[in-house]
Formats: structure tokens, sequence, C-alpha cells
């Protein structure tokens, strides 16, 4: 039977640490679809208030309502470049999430290699060991038995 390695605490704590940067990565992917989500949001809402305009534009307005128009679009292009802002941000965070998850990945892969040739390497020490314990028996068997034949 295989004892407990202290490389298997090592594989424990990195199985532990590339489950919380997975949980980090769905985090930042739904951070920056949500980020994307909004400034689409805004850029959809642009179009139709300009596309309302024209229209109304078309009918004639005031030049009141066309500064307010103005004004409001201003407001709007400044809340659109925020958005922009934030989803480089998200971009930024979760590329460097995926690079965190990679070396969690990366690392626990390592440990599970050498936990697998360790217990292969005890595997054969063991079938070793059986097979000269089965050579020793067999050995004092043919002594016994030779031995009896010379008496």
């Amino acid at each position: 039977m295989r004892n407990k390695l202290p490389l298997d605490s090592l594989i424990e704590l990195a199985r532990s640490k590339n489950e919380d940067a997975t949980r980090r990565l769905g985090q930042l992917q739904n951070d920056r679809t949500c980020a994307a989500g909004k400034l689409e949001m805004l850029l959809q809402y642009r179009q139709d208030y300009v596309n309302q305009m024209q229209e109304k534009m078309l009918r004639g307005v005031e030049s009141s309502y066309l500064r307010n128009f103005q004004n409001f679009i201003a407001t709007l292009e400044g809340a659109i470049e925020q958005q922009r802002a934030v989803t480089l941000q998200a971009d930024s965070r979760l590329e460097h999430g995926r690079g965190d998850w990679k070396f969690s990945k990366r690392r626990l892969n390592s440990f599970d290699t050498l936990a697998s040739r360790a217990c292969k390497q005890e595997m054969l020490a063991l079938g070793k060991a059986e097979q000269r314990d089965s050579d020793e028996r067999t050995s004092q068997r043919f002594y016994l038995q030779s031995s009896r034949l010379a008496v």
C-alpha cells in the first residue's frame, strides 16, 4: 500500500489553489461580460437616440431641444468612454486571471506527474521485493530438498 507522501500535501494545496483560480477566472469572465454588455447597451441607446433625433429634425425642432440633445449626447458619450475604460480594465484583469489559472494548472499537473512517477517507482520496488522474496523461498526449498536427498 502506498504511504502518504509529502508530495500529497503539495498536491492538495495545488488543487485547492487551482480551484480558487478557476472560480476567480469564472468571476472575471462574468465581470467582463457584464461590462461589455453595459457598453453595448450604452452604444445602442446612443444610436437609438440619434435615430430619433434625426427623425424629429426632419419635421423641425426648436433650438433649445437641439441644445438639450447635444448636451445629452455629450453626457452619454462621457458614460460610454467610462464604460469602455471599465471594459478594458475587465479585459486586463481577465487576461491576468487566465495567466494565474494556467500557472496553477501547470503546477498541479507537475505535482500529479511527480506523484505518478513516485507511485510507479514504489510499485517497481515492491515488485522487486516480492520477486526477491519469491526467489529466496524457492532457493530455500531447493536447498532443503537437496539436503534431504543427500542424507
